[in-house]
């Protein structure tokens, strides 16, 4: 135990009170479960470049042996989240889960391989009309095109005017997603084709069932962690104690208004998870 000069950060509701008292009393009933771009890997302006923080996987080592599970639930592919993070083969995280694509890829630290299913036919079609439409539009310059596998995906954030070009290709690249079968999931300056069905709410709720978790932890950091967000406050309403952390200082309302405690980006997070890990 020891002492600790620094004192936790307080969650700023009642419910997130309670969320943290729960994971320090019985952390061995908890999931911790974390986004990857913004929450555990600072983000940066090309996608392929992430990488977790420095502090991310000590922190996690240190937390994961006194609670039930830590899992990242992520947009990317599981595979390429184990990849970037850096979570393979490493002591201590023997039993990491990466939920990938929202949930519908699964990593397993344990056999080390990963399970997915078959793609969306309307991906490959929304793919392949991408860059003639990008085309049409004098905005396109500097947008780049991320092939996910189960998803593709348009980043506006090397274009001239990113958000200009964020906000002009909205509603003609919904119109794409629509006629293929697939939905449009916004971020911070990118813009998700993917199947329906599967979001991060969806992929928490039913692993926290799974493990037969009492408490959940959540954080993470743009509009795809919403419904991950919403879950945990199904369960709190159903009598799971939760904690929600978003990553960042406002850069989505959204998600920091909805936040037990807003803590200014993955660096932060990340302490707070090791001082939490530092109090088990």
């Amino acid at each position: 135990m020891g002492s600790h000069p620094n004192p936790l950060p307080t969650p700023v509701t009642s419910a997130g009170a309670d969320g943290l008292a729960a994971l320090l009393a019985r952390p061995g009933k908890a999931v911790v479960a974390l986004d990857f771009d913004g929450t555990l890997a600072e983000i940066v302006p090309d996608p392929e470049q992430a990488r977790a923080h420095p502090g991310a996987v000590p922190a996690l080592v240190a937390l994961a042996p006194h609670v039930a599970s830590v899992a990242v639930i992520t947009g990317r592919p599981a595979g390429v989240a184990v990849r970037y993070g850096g979570f393979a083969g490493v002591p201590g995280l023997e039993h990491l889960v990466v939920l990938g694509h929202y949930g519908a890829e699964r990593w397993d630290a344990v056999s080390g391989t990963v399970r997915t299913p078959a793609p969306h036919p309307g991906v490959a079609a929304a793919r392949a009309e991408l860059p003639g439409l990008l085309e049409r539009f004098e905005v396109w310059r500097g947008t780049w095109i991320e092939e996910k596998g189960q998803a593709v995906a348009v980043h506006t954030r090397r274009a001239t005017d990113p958000q200009g070009a964020f906000d002009a290709l909205r509603a003609p690249l919904a119109d794409l997603a629509e006629r293929h079968g697939l939905m449009l999931e916004p971020g911070r300056l990118v813009l998700e084709l993917r199947p329906p069905g599967m979001d991060k709410g969806v992929a928490l709720e039913s692993y926290v069932r799974e493990v037969g978790a009492e408490t959940v932890v959540y954080g993470g950091d743009d509009l795809g962690d919403l419904p991950a967000f919403a879950a945990v406050d199904a369960l709190r309403a159903d009598g799971h104690p939760g904690l929600l952390l978003c990553s960042g200082t406002g850069e989505v309302p959204e998600l920091a208004e909805k936040a037990d405690l807003v803590l200014p980006g993955p660096a932060a997070l990340i302490d707070f998870l090791a001082s939490v890990a530092d109090r088990l």
